[in-house]
């Protein structure tokens, strides 16, 4: 039996066996494109050559199922959380930070603290998105900085999402470093204390008089991907306004978390 390419309908096609609205589906699901993210209902027609009215019960299905998710401020749809289950939980840095940026975006403008996103690589958190604060003290690091994972916020929520083999291996393997990683015990200590928690907030304590709260990222699987986190400085951070950003940032990584695919 020929295959049918997407884009063509199984009209064209001739072929009895294939069930038209799963074709019509599979068209939807491949307007969107890395090019193309978010799309309305017009758009999306226009990019499989049809009328609205012909995919409405369609993209209705599809965002039922969470195959799409609706954004009803802007009308537009993007690929959803059901989706990405499919690819069992892999899912590349750039669908993160595609996924994360509107988020952040809305806590910096929400907190007026500065918002990042960083993944763990070796010992090291690696910073993959700065969105910096529009007023006060801009972010200071910058997408590519390195810093030692065992005594950053954001590393640290990385190193509570590994499990503890991991982190024997990694304090056993690591390079001396000018801030060398602390005894296994140590590390495995701060990763059950940081698990529960379920946040890391530091005040001061890596960099002087900078606040810094952060929250994980977990995928389809409920692995941590990545971390999230708010800085500003501590003199502009009395304890109210740390409770809002961390209760804000943790809202905030639900909701990317729930996007990527996670259902906890």
């Amino acid at each position: 039996m020929g295959k049918t390419p997407i884009g063509k309908t199984p009209a064209d096609a001739q072929d009895r066996y294939l069930v038209p609205g799963l074709v019509r589906g599979m068209e939807v699901l491949a307007a969107f494109t890395p090019e193309t993210p978010r799309l309305t209902q017009g758009e999306i027609a226009a990019a499989i050559g049809v009328t609205r009215s012909a995919i409405f019960r369609v993209v209705y299905t599809l965002t039922e199922l969470g195959f799409l998710l609706h954004d009803p401020a802007s009308g537009r749809y993007a690929l959803g959380p059901a989706l990405l289950r499919l690819g069992h939980g892999v899912l590349p840095a750039r669908d993160v930070i595609g996924v994360a940026l509107p988020e952040l975006e809305a806590l910096r403008d929400a907190t007026g603290w500065s918002a990042h996103l960083g993944v763990l690589e070796g010992t090291e958190v690696v910073y993959l998105l700065r969105v910096p604060a529009r007023r006060g003290m801009r972010s200071i690091v910058h997408v590519g900085s390195r810093l030692p994972a065992h005594a950053t916020a954001m590393g640290r929520v990385l190193l509570a999402g590994l499990e503890e083999a991991a982190l024997a291996d990694m304090a056993q393997q690591a390079p001396p470093r000018r801030l060398p990683l602390p005894s296994f015990a140590v590390l495995a200590r701060q990763a059950r204390a940081d698990r529960a928690r379920g946040h890391v907030m530091q005040l001061g304590s890596f960099e002087a008089g900078i606040a810094s709260v952060a929250a994980p990222l977990r995928d389809a699987a409920g692995r941590v991907v990545a971390a999230i986190n708010l800085s500003a400085r501590l003199a502009e951070a009395p304890e109210p306004r740390r409770r809002a950003a961390r209760d804000a940032l943790l809202a905030a990584s639900v909701t990317i978390s729930r996007r990527l695919g996670w259902v906890g």
